[in-house]
């Protein structure tokens, strides 16, 4: 049997999720932000953020040159699998990502000493 080679190419959270998940923690992002942050055209994160409001997971509204979005609580997943379960907590968790937590505590500002347990 031949070595096969790993295949690099994938993630475990998509596109649609990594922007549902921008746009919670902030829900003024620009679409180049959106874009930028995803690594994709702004076309790519317009067609996405199309395709969340045409399922339901958020709302857009134009507040003079910008656009304001709102995550609709209480969507489920779309697949049968998970489709039981809330993706907000799957948000919720995308964007506490960013945040440090005891494991990966923040690094101290200058003078701060952090308390060992």
């Amino acid at each position: 049997m031949e070595p096969v080679e790993p295949r690099t190419s994938w993630t475990f959270v998509t596109q649609h999720a990594r922007i549902l998940a921008m746009i919670l923690g902030d829900p003024e992002i620009r679409l180049r932000d959106l874009a930028e942050n995803c690594r994709i055209t702004e076309r790519a994160a317009q067609a996405i953020v199309t395709d969340l409001e045409m399922a339901g997971y958020l709302t857009r509204v134009r507040h003079g040159r910008r656009n304001h979005y709102e995550v609709t609580p209480g969507t489920l997943f779309r697949h049968p699998a998970e489709g039981n379960h809330e993706i907000a907590d799957l948000l919720r968790l995308l964007v506490d990502l960013d945040q440090p937590t005891e494991a990966t505590p923040r690094p101290a500002a200058d003078g701060e000493h952090r308390k060992h347990p």
